[in-house]
């Protein structure tokens, strides 16, 4: 699954840059806004934040919600106290766009995540274009000399890379790339299947000058605590807002346990 994830959004992406060539992209980064304040991610008055998530669809989970206006999900999100907003863009399998990514950043003064398959610097450099303040950069998807490469890439344009990890020895690579933010995500992107407690056991490997996130496997307001008793900073959620009646103050919840 990983890897036909990565070859479509490796596809999709050369298909734009024959349309969009890089340059134009460094143009288009010359007029964004400047790149929001990625230290908000530190400060956390519930002494937890939440990552919270537009996602229509998922592999694992199918069609979760139509979201025809992610603006005002978004918006909803940012009244609900979220730290940051995840933005897929990846289309085949989650519904994502770069154009909801480009609306959303417009639209809250609160960072955002371009979450993607990301191999390439174009890639990258579409993120910063799109508005993006953070962006997902997966540790199973990348050797440690491309991950060097294009978080190198990430901070150029000024962003801040999430680091995306599974497994002991990947948190062990981000550390030793001296990744800033650092996610341990318990969904298996080979398998699909979850693995609930695997941040409680790797949150000793990320230091604390890191911020550790919580990625996955969470449905209910005790998920989100769970996550924050074993030491995450932030709590990725996705499904369990958008597929809820009142996404503002859901998080209000997840904020408040």
């Amino acid at each position: 699954m990983l890897a036909d994830l990565l070859e479509g959004a490796r596809l999709d992406a050369e298909q734009r840059s024959q349309t969009v060539p890089y340059e134009d992209l460094l143009q288009r980064i010359s007029h964004q806004a400047p790149v929001k304040l990625n230290a908000t991610l530190r400060e956390r008055p519930f002494g937890h934040g939440l990552l919270a998530e537009i996602k229509r669809k998922s592999p694992s989970k199918g069609h979760l919600a139509e979201i025809p206006d992610p603006i005002a999900l978004a918006q909803a999100y940012e009244a609900g106290g979220a730290t940051a907003i995840s933005v897929l863009t990846e289309s085949r399998k989650f519904g994502g766009s770069l154009e909801d990514l480009e609306a959303v950043a417009q639209a809250v003064s609160i960072p955002v995540l371009r979450k993607d398959f990301i191999t390439t610097t174009y890639q990258v450099a579409e993120a910063r274009a799109f508005g993006a303040d953070l962006v997902l950069l997966i540790m199973a998807s990348l050797d440690d000399e491309l991950a060097a490469s294009l978080l190198a890439d990430v901070r150029s344009f000024g962003m801040t890379a999430l680091v995306e990890t599974h497994s002991e020895e990947e948190v062990l690579r981000a550390v030793a790339l001296g990744a800033d933010v650092i996610g341990v995500n318990a969904r298996d992107l080979a398998t699909f299947e979850l693995d609930k407690g695997l941040f409680g056991r790797l949150r000793h490997l990320i230091p604390s000058e890191s911020v550790a996130i919580a990625e996955s496997a969470v449905v209910t307001v005790e998920d989100v605590g769970a996550y924050r008793d074993q030491g995450a900073d932030l709590v990725l959620v996705g499904e369990a807002l958008v597929t809820g009646d009142s996404p503002e103050e859901r998080v209000k919840e997840f904020l408040s346990i």
